[in-house]
């Protein structure tokens, strides 16, 4: 019954939207999303992580090596996609978050366009009238047998589609996948970890799970061929955020905020192609509107990189920005703004309450516990992480082409202080016409979380601190 439902509503959007293209004309969509996973431990990026579906796919496609989001926490990230705004602009900044009542999403510019708009696995948005998607998944997860289903129905009636397919891995626990493929003794850890076994361990685990993801996109690629969907559809696969380790997720360092993005689509995107182009999150509902036929709505914050995966340029361009907020989290700082801007070659960030503890639910675990205690041991660097990750000066400055891993802050060298100014004058103009005002937008954030909807912020933060920090 609901296939026959799906084809019956499918065949409606043809009938209603005859003027516009062939269905065979107009690209199918399909977006495939990790879960809490840093770009650069995926196979074709130089990472460990056995991934064979996605370094194939990267020999089919195009590989993005600047694409980058808006904020490294998973809700504000998944408002930033669908709705092709910028996190404050949308009202989604904090995270477990909900956009403002009147915001679309991509789902209201594809389905006049004919398109059937579907989202199976992580969801993480609100509220639904914002975002009206064909709804399924298991566990948070991906539901294979809808989404084989869905493109089977529309192989059958020729109807375009855009399916977001979005898994909850490698996201913490990291207890799927098999871990013997990475012995905790072997593997290597990045040099922003201190080198304990627990956290080897951890990393070996969450090593295994990106394999996990990888066999999760190799499902789907899979069912495409079954369906001879192939040859008519862009596929794109992106990592989110960074993962839950010190100095990834819940920061605006590059391993927070920047993405690995993969896209192939057959007879328009050449095949083994890399781009330096700088792309943003918040380009792709754009980019899938301007593929699908549509025209570029001004609301939209982003633009669509389309002639990028064309081959008619190789730039897109010259900022991208990011935000993070502490306030509503668990375990998170009352406040701790950072803000952040990065061009091609170097990133500043400021951390706008500087004076107080960066904090999160990453410092509860054992690993974190283990960088802590090998400190207090008389590891120096162990120490010195610790503390780099605890307390920041206000700005920080980092040259992303010598120091890819933002290592060396040089907001103190006096060199810099033509680029700190210019890179300075370019965030403020940015948080200026997103109504971003700082620490008073920091403070409001917990207004934007769904469990706090309607409250005072004196009400929402009497709430927060007598249930939530207990947690």
């Amino acid at each position: 019954m609901l296939k026959r439902v799906q084809v019956q509503i499918s065949l409606l959007f043809l009938l209603c939207w005859a003027p516009f293209a062939n269905a065979e004309e107009r690209p199918n969509f399909v977006f495939i999303i990790a879960d809490d996973l840093t770009f650069r431990d995926i196979g074709c990026y130089g990472g460990q992580a056995h991934t064979p579906h996605i370094d194939q796919l990267a020999t089919e496609g195009m590989k993005f090596t600047h694409c980058f989001q808006a904020a490294p926490m998973c809700s504000p990230t998944r408002h930033n996609i669908y709705t092709g705004l910028y996190p404050v602009k949308s009202g989604a900044y904090p995270n477990h978050t909900f956009a403002k009542p009147d915001t679309k999403s991509i789902v209201h510019y594809l389905r006049p366009l004919g398109y059937r708009v579907a989202l199976s696995g992580k969801k993480h948005i609100s509220p639904k009238r914002v975002f009206p998607f064909e709804y399924s998944g298991k566990k948070n997860n991906p539901d294979m047998d809808v989404i084989d289903e869905l493109f089977a129905d529309s192989s059958s009636s020729k109807s375009p589609f855009c399916l977001f397919a979005c898994s909850n891995e490698p996201h913490s626990p990291w207890n799927k996948g098999d871990a013997s493929q990475y012995p905790p003794k072997k593997i290597k850890l990045p040099p922003y970890l201190v080198d304990t076994p627990l956290v080897r361990d951890y990393f070996s685990h969450y090593l295994a799970e990106i394999t996990y993801f990888d066999h999760q996109v190799g499902q789907i690629l899979k069912s495409l061929e079954k369906h001879n969907l192939h040859d008519n559809t862009m596929v794109m696969v992106v990592s989110e955020q960074g993962n839950g380790f010190p100095f990834a997720k819940w920061t605006c360092y590059g391993n927070g905020l920047q993405s690995a993005i993969i896209v192939r689509w057959p007879g328009k995107v050449k095949p083994g192609s890399i781009t330096d182009a700088m792309v943003e999150y918040v380009d792709i509902t754009p980019t899938f509107i301007n593929a699908a036929g549509g025209e570029q709505n001004p609301v939209l914050e982003g633009t669509s990189f389309l002639p990028v995966l064309t081959g008619k340029t190789n730039h897109h361009k010259d900022f991208t920005y990011g935000i993070m907020t502490t306030r509503g989290i668990i375990n998170g700082s009352d406040q701790y703004a950072i803000r952040s801007v990065r061009d091609k070659k170097y990133r500043l960030i400021w951390n706008l309450n500087y004076d107080a503890e960066f904090s999160n639910i990453c410092m509860n675990t054992d690993y974190f516990q283990s960088m802590v205690e090998a400190g207090n041991a008389g590891d120096a660097k162990a120490r010195s992480l610790v503390k780099k990750y605890k307390k920041r000066p206000e700005y920080e400055l980092y040259d992303c082409e010598i120091d890819p891993l933002e290592m060396k802050n040089l907001a103190e060298d006096s060199k810099y202080k033509a680029e700190m100014q210019r890179l300075n004058k370019r965030l403020k103009i940015w948080m200026q016409e997103q109504g971003d005002q700082g620490i008073e937008t920091e403070l409001d954030a917990i207004l934007r979380q769904g469990k706090f909807k309607g409250l005072t912020r004196e009400q929402a933060m009497k709430r927060f601190r007598k249930k939530d920090r207990k947690k």
